[in-house]
């Protein structure tokens, strides 16, 4: 990742839980949609999707999505939680999936 860091030189993080019984299904379905533009790394419970400003954890649970969003600063993890919040509510719409992010913490 390139860009600033906070004033620590730490990076910034946040995360979501996403209630819904179709937690894989909505994994697999926005790490191939992100895919097209950005880097995705499978990971041994979801897949890790690499943007230009951070990267988004897309994490099966049992009963939700995990989502967990890093970047160097608090720009960079907007727009991560903007890109894989937001993709993830449109493919969701119909189940009613409400992204919730944190607070962002330094890590």
């Amino acid at each position: 990742m390139t860009g600033h860091t906070d004033e620590q030189g730490a990076l910034v993080s946040a995360s979501a839980n996403v209630r819904t019984d179709a937690a894989a299904r909505y994994a697999k379905q926005l790490a191939s949609h992100l895919g097209r533009k950005a880097t995705v790394e499978d990971l041994p419970d979801g897949h890790r999707i690499r943007l230009t400003v951070g990267y988004g954890d897309v994490l099966v649970r049992e009963d939700h999505l995990l989502l967990i969003a890093v970047a160097p600063d608090l720009d960079g993890l907007a727009t991560v939680q903007r890109v894989v919040g937001g993709h993830l509510e449109r493919f969701g719409q119909r189940a009613e999936l409400v992204v919730e992010w944190s607070a962002p913490e330094s890590r």
